[in-house]
Order: structure tokens, then sequence, then C-alpha cells
């Protein structure tokens, strides 16, 4: 049997690389291997197996949880901005406001409103900026108008300042979310990326939760002032951090590239079997900076991006039209409406506490139990609850018109929070997970970019509709409909959702361009480390 490391020795010098690679990667592999004495190592999901090391396969993990955290730190401030009108709202509404608004009145709207305006349009624009100035950098940049937002707010003295916070804000809360996601993807490896990308779900529920917590002791205009502290904070740490490698190797900088996976795997790490791995892919899709407009959509039209852009796009399409964010966003009415004696406020503070526990649970399982499991769980799960809950608002109705006394009022609100639950452990984590795993690397940032404003124009759509669809079709009616789309959702998903729970970028790349179907059963394929056999007369070298 031939050792694995001189078989790939073999091919990297009978492969046709670029000059820069051969003369700058190749020869370290190579001389690192020799320093080794050629000790066995063997290769199992882009890293290395030694046993003299105990069979050590991954690179350090506390490196790796620490950039995903400070990359997506900016995730709570989206967070934070969905409840801040929530908070504000009522505060501004009281007699004694320095700038009154009346209940009901134009000015509420736009200040609920004005951040879902900014939103898409940072999605839009992070997306080129991700790909033109480098993920770190777009991290950076993105906290700047939140930071902005969030002061204009704070100081405020007219109503016309705090349109421009909130838009600003928003702004802010569209930019981070796909170079967010993106650099996680791109800087862990495989068995801790479904987990640490799921934090930017968890930073949204957080960001919610801080700000309902803030609003419940303190002015409108001190929680502006505090949630200020969390952009700056996640601009100063990012500069800790380097560009991903990925990013690194598609703009022929091999030796930096090989510098930041040294720093994201860990000195104890051997690095050379994945940045062979990340040079080969890189030569074999002649990766390289795309820098006219015909180049880009040329891109953007090949069938490993097409493909993965329509799956994302009818999961969120289904996922928002489930009703995820009219609950979120309305839960306070639907509580009032749902006829139950437990306080309407005190009911919503306990939805955000379980949706964030829920979150946390839903990144732990993203792990273990794979894409599409978790995405069936939600399905079901919401479409049940929702038809549950539209059906006791029907009865609801019925008893009211009859003068019946109501009854199990506690059902309606065990379907919310079951919803909630259900919704949490699929839908709030999974497709933005996937943001960050599926899109080819030339042009990740600009199609994750599409993405995330194609997902947060549907949260528009949705909550924008919901009171129509509730005058027309009665609030009974529209939960049901909402519950019947998640359902007809579990056939899509079933149909057309890929597994990519322990799958490098690469393999899930081959998959949407046609290179290979092992994604397509959604069977996982758990990489074991095989073991050197000798055949009788055979020597290692």
């Amino acid at each position: 049997m031939t050792n694995t490391t001189a078989e790939k020795n073999d091919d990297i010098q009978n492969s046709d690389k670029s000059s820069l690679v051969e003369s700058k990667v190749l020869p370290k592999i190579q001389s690192s291997n020799h320093l080794e004495d050629e000790k066995p190592m063997l290769a199992t999901n882009s890293a290395y197996s030694d046993p003299e090391n105990g069979g050590n396969i991954n690179g350090s993990a506390v490196k790796q949880v620490l950039a995903a955290v400070v990359a997506q730190l900016g995730t709570i401030n989206t967070g934070m901005t969905f409840g801040f009108s929530a908070i504000a709202l009522p505060q501004l509404q009281e007699p004694n406001s320095t700038i009154p608004i009346v209940e009901g009145s134009s000015e509420e709207s736009w200040i609920a409103s004005m951040s879902s305006i900014g939103t898409p349009i940072g999605c839009l624009v992070s997306g080129y900026m991700m790909d033109v100035l480098g993920r770190k950098r777009s991290l950076i940049i993105t906290e700047i108008p939140a930071l902005l937002g969030w002061i204009l707010i704070a100081f405020a003295t007219d109503i016309r300042m705090i349109y421009a916070g909130r838009f600003f804000v928003g702004l802010g809360s569209g930019m981070v979310g796909a170079p967010a996601r993106v650099y996680t993807g791109e800087v862990t490896q495989p068995h801790l990326r479904g987990m640490l990308t799921a934090f930017s779900s968890i930073g949204v529920s957080t960001g919610v939760l801080i700000e309902y917590l803030l609003g419940s002791v303190l002015t409108w205009n001190v929680c502006a002032a505090i949630s200020g502290i969390l952009p700056l904070a996640a601009l100063l740490l990012m500069f800790l951090f380097p560009e991903t490698p990925s990013y690194l190797i598609s703009r022929s900088r091999p030796e930096k590239a090989r510098e930041a996976l040294q720093q994201f795997r860990g000195n104890a790490y051997n690095i050379n079997q994945e940045m062979e791995t990340l040079i080969n892919f890189s030569n074999k899709n002649n990766l390289k900076r795309l820098t006219g407009f015909r180049e880009i959509l040329s891109a953007l039209l090949k069938p490993n991006a097409v493909k993965p852009f329509t799956l994302l796009f009818l999961y969120f399409l289904i996922y928002q039209w489930s009703g995820t964010n009219v609950i979120t966003f309305y839960a306070v009415e639907i509580f009032k409406d749902s006829g139950t004696t437990l306080n309407k406020y005190l009911a919503a503070v306990i939805l955000g506490i379980v949706r964030l526990a829920s979150t946390i649970v839903a990144s732990v399982l993203c792990r273990r139990s794979g894409r599409r499991p978790l995405t069936m769980v939600s399905s079901v799960g919401c479409g049940l609850s929702m038809i549950g809950l539209g059906g006791y608002l029907w009865l609801k109705s019925y008893w009211a018109a009859n003068n019946l006394p109501f009854i199990a009022t506690w059902f309606p609100v065990l379907c919310i929070f079951s919803y909630t639950v259900t919704c949490t452990l699929g839908f709030l984590v999974i497709p933005w997970v996937m943001i960050g795993e599926v899109y080819p690397t030339q042009v990740r940032g600009i199609i994750g970019g599409l993405t995330t404003m194609a997902a947060h124009s549907f949260i528009f759509t949705v909550v924008k509709t919901y009171p129509f669809l509730a005058s027309t079709l009665t609030r009974h009616g529209t939960f049901i409909l909402y519950g019947c789309i998640s359902l007809f959702g579990t056939i899509y998903f079933y149909l057309c959702l890929p597994e990519t729970k322990g799958k490098t970028l690469q393999e899930i790349e081959d998959y949407f361009s046609g290179r290979n179907n092992d994604l397509r059963t959604g069977n996982i394929i758990r990489h074991k480390p095989k073991v050197l056999e000798v055949k009788k007369g055979q020597i290692l070298p």
C-alpha cells in the first residue's frame, strides 16, 4: 500500500498548478512533510489524522468559536432593531413624552417600519461589498451605519431624527447578515460549521430579549444609547481576526491564506492537507477575481449559483409565509385576541425567552441532526400549530356570536408557544446557516446578499399584508392559510432539500455543479479515519 502523504505529494507535483502556488505554497507542504519524516497521516474531511498524536483531526475549537462569535455580534443588533419599536412606541405615546406621537398615527407606523426599508438595501450592498473588499472589511464597515443610527436615536430632538436613526440601524442590520454567516462558514471546519453559523439566529433572539428587558426599566433614548455599545464592540474586535483563507486564495494570496488558516486552527494543527484541498479546488474551478459586470453575471447564472439560490429563495418564501414574523410582530395583539387569562405582556416576554432557549437548542441540534430533519420538524410543527390556533379562534368567534362561555383558553397559548419552539428548531436557523454553505466562493458575497435581501423583503410583505388578510379572510382564516402553506412546504423540503451537514464547502459546491450526488439522498456521511493496512511483502515508505 502506498503511503497517503506520498500519494498526495505526487498528485500535487503532477497537477497543473499556477507558478505562484508552485513557488510559494507547494514547497512548504513538501518540506514540512519531509521534516516530519513522512509519518503516515490519514486524511478525513479536510483534516489530518495522526495516529502517533492520538488521531486528532480537528483544529482548535476555541479559536473557531471566538472568530464566529465576534463575526456574528452584529446579528444581536438585528434583534435589537426588531425589538426597539415595541418598547419605544408606548413611551413615545405617553403624555409627558419629549417627542409625543399619537397611537395609530402615521408617525407610529413609520417608526416601526422605517428599519425595514433600510434592511433590504443593506443586504444588497453588503453582498457586493463582501466580494470586492473581503469578508473582514465588510464586517467592520457594516457596524458604522448601525452605530450612527443608535446615536441619532439616543440624541433625537424631533421625530425626523428617530426616522433617520431607524433607517440606519435597519441598514446596518441588513448589511451584517450575509458577511457574518459567510465569514463563519469559511473559517470553521465542517463538524463545527453548522452550530457556529447558527449563532446568527441566537444573536437575533438575544437582541430581541435584551431590548425588551432594557425597555422595561429604562427610557427609549437610554436604551438606544446602550444598544450602540454593541456595534462599537463588534467593530473593534473584528480587527483582531484575519480575512478568510478561501477569500485570500481566490485573490491569489496563498501565503496570507496559509497564515490565516493557521491562526484559525491553532499551532498544533497541521494545515498542509487543508491548504492543499483549498488550492486544488481553486485551480480546478479556475477561481479568480471577478471584475467586470459580465463576468459577475456569468458566474451568477451558472448552475452552482442558480440552483442553491432557487432552493433558499423558496425556503425563505415558505418559511416566512408560515406566519413566523406575524407571531413576532403581533404577539401582544394575538395573545389579547385569543381570550387567554394570562397577562398579554407577560406572555410576550415569556415567548421571547422561549424563542431564545429554543434557538440555542436548535444550534446544538444543527450539529447533531442535520438540516433536513430539523426543517421537517419546523414545517410539520408550524403547520399543525397554526391550523390549531386558527381553529380555536374560529370556535371563539362562534362562542362569542352565540353568547357561550370560552373554554380551554390555554389552548391558543399552547399553539403559539409550540409554533415558536418548532419554528425556531428549523426555520429560524437552517436557511441562515445554509447561506454560508451552499454558494460558490467567487460570488458567495453577492448572492448571499441577494438571498438575505429576499428574506427581509418577505418579512416586510408578510407583516404588511397581515392586517389586510385578517380583515379579508378573518383572523382564523389567515392562520389556517399560514398553516397550510407550511404543510405544503414539507413536501417541497422532502423532495428538494439536500443534507449539507458534515460536508466540506467544496463537496457542497461540487453537488450543485453536478459533479457529485452525495447530498441528494440526505444521508449524512460520517468521515471516519481509515486504518493503514500493510499487505504481505509491502513496506510503508
